[in-house]
């Protein structure tokens, strides 16, 4: 077992976790997570600093240290030992992913200084889906942006978890449904990826708790003919759609379950939420030829029954299995780190 230190870096909270891992399984010491200011330069290195003062006081010393990155971009298809040409490339790629990617390279560099001897770990969410066929990968634009630009599906520490747990159950035709802040959904035959909603960015895909999810590109050229300028296109699809964006108030769904009797908007937020993940799940079964088997996870798809409910209404003519898995994208973390450490 080798010990190591996950760190899953987001706008407002560094989550951490301390393994003894293997490539194949884990064991959780601890975790936590730690509140970031994100308008603080320095937040998360702050907050990796509180996280390492916590290391030194449970006299638990790593052999590796795994960060989720969300973005791997087309030269970096697999998880990887983290080098300073690593970062210099990722800082590159950050146009696409403004939102994760330079406050997971803060956190990589912070942890970097406080242990420079230890192997830093880059777990991609974008490498679960490096062998999406061809068809899948592409996009329909000009032939000279690819591949720069294409498909390349994100969450998959999380498809990765949920595939590990459904064991022989990931055989066959299925769809995992990875519903939280951020959604999205892929559909795997036999365990391998064969498509996913989201595609170049973490904006694309199904309605999420503030990002818009697909849309006709007219939307967007017609927000810039108003007058915005590319920061506050990019803020509105960000941080001011989605749930938040259609009930108005708030993307957390169990206020809009509490509200949705009384409230419209609320109530109307949560349809079309359904309405869109629903007609994903269908698009997805049309690319698998059928489909046998429909996995919820994430905090909207274990928790929200009503939810889950909405959206299976209308797929019973499917005749899918239907189950949920709770993840652990740390622990996926965990054991890419191990392995990694466990070579070098």
């Amino acid at each position: 077992m080798i010990r190591v230190l996950a760190l899953n870096a987001g706008s407002s909270t560094l989550k951490y976790g301390f393994f003894e891992a293997t490539s194949e399984d884990e064991r959780e010491l601890l975790s936590d997570a730690i509140t970031v200011d994100s308008s603080d330069s320095q937040a998360q290195a702050l907050a990796v600093s509180e996280v390492l003062r916590r290391l030194h006081e449970s006299a638990f010393e790593p052999q590796g240290i795994g960060h989720r990155i969300v973005f791997g971009g087309p030269r970096h298809l697999a998880h990887e030992i983290i080098t300073p040409s690593v970062i210099a490339d990722l800082r590159a790629e950050a146009i696409y992913d403004p939102l994760h990617l330079p406050i997971a390279l803060d956190a990589v560099e912070a942890a970097s200084r406080a242990y420079p001897g230890i192997p830093q770990i880059a777990c991609y969410d974008t490498a679960f889906h490096a062998s999406l066929p061809l068809v899948t990968r592409r996009l329909p634009i000009a032939r000279e942006l690819y591949p720069e630009i294409q498909r390349y599906g994100f969450h998959g520490l999380s498809y990765e978890y949920v595939r590990s747990q459904l064991g022989e159950r990931a055989n066959g035709r299925v769809v995992i449904a990875h519903l939280g802040s951020g959604a999205s959904m892929a559909a795997l035959r036999d365990g391998k990826p064969v498509d996913t909603t989201m595609g170049l960015t973490v904006l694309g895909g199904i309605m999420m708790g503030t990002r818009s999810g697909d849309l006709d590109p007219g939307v967007v050229l017609r927000l810039f003919q108003d007058g915005r300028t590319l920061g506050e296109v990019t803020d509105l699809l960000t941080n001011r759609c989605g749930l938040f964006g259609v009930s108005g108030e708030t993307e957390d769904v169990r206020e809009l379950l509490a509200r949705r009797s009384t409230d419209a908007a609320a109530a109307e937020a949560l349809e079309l939420f359904a309405y869109i993940a629903r007609k994903a799940v269908g698009a997805l079964a049309a690319a698998l030829g059928g489909l046998d088997r429909l996995v919820f996870t994430g905090g909207i798809g274990e928790n929200a029954a009503d939810v889950r409910a909405a959206i299976c209404g209308g797929l019973g003519y499917l005749g899918a299995v239907v189950e949920v898995v709770a993840t652990d994208e740390d622990a996926m973390i965990a054991r890419h780190t191990a392995a990694l450490v466990a070579k070098a």
